[in-house]
């Protein structure tokens, strides 16, 4: 269930992030997150979630419904034989660009996040699903570990710190930026269509002045 907007603007929400709430977001919005979050930096880790998802791997935990959130995370054995997450910090989703659409579908996942965007491709299957991408501040890792709460479970030891599945139950996470909306919208894809449309004008100005440094005597 999710909190009206604070004075400035910014909605807090509870993950896993209900279907509603998803589709009641636009690009743009600003959001603060509570609940358990599912995360990794791990290339490899996505591909055995492919794994997971084609029968040809177990499933660690239920993702059905979920976010799950491109952030890396450093963790170690605590005294009492859990694990301890030290920070946490986003890595650039585009990497994951050719395997979230299947993810996304197929885990029909809520909210996904990390920063720098996914592709047309990763927000349409978003589009279908009602799911958002969630755009974390980049080096932000002191803000972001300060919303950590606790450790719910680690899974895929094998593999390094930041690459294993971790799920973590945060409070006040953020504040995050709606980059991907349910409806398709992207900031990221607006971003670059601007910048396109700018470019023949910049070429334009570029051209001009080198003939004219090229034409002084």
């Amino acid at each position: 269930m999710s909190a009206p907007a604070t004075e400035d603007g910014i909605r807090r929400l509870r993950m896993p992030l209900s279907r509603e709430d998803a589709r009641s977001l636009r690009a743009g919005d600003m959001v603060l997150l509570d609940g358990e979050i599912v995360i990794t930096a791990g290339l490899p880790t996505c591909q055995r979630l492919v794994e997971c998802a084609e029968g040809r791997r177990e499933l660690p935990r239920p993702l059905d419904g979920t976010g799950l959130f491109h952030l890396g995370s450093y963790s170690r054995e605590a005294p009492d034989g859990g694990f301890e997450v030290l920070y946490m910090n986003p890595t650039t989703s585009t990497r994951f660009n050719a395997l979230m659409p299947g993810l996304i579908r197929h885990f029909r996942l809520s909210a996904v996040g990390g920063k720098g965007g996914l592709d047309a491709a990763c927000a349409e299957a978003m589009r279908e699903v009602g799911c958002v991408y969630l755009s974390f501040v980049g080096g932000g890792a002191p803000l972001l570990s300060d919303a950590i709460r606790e450790v719910v479970s680690v899974h895929w030891n094998d593999l390094v710190s930041h690459y294993r599945l971790v799920t973590l139950r945060v409070e006040g996470l953020g504040p995050l930026t709606v980059g991907i909306d349910a409806q398709g919208n992207s900031l990221y894809a607006d971003l670059s269509q601007a910048a396109a449309d700018r470019m023949p004008a910049i070429m334009a100005e570029l051209a001009r002045a080198r003939a004219a440094a090229e034409g002084a005597p």
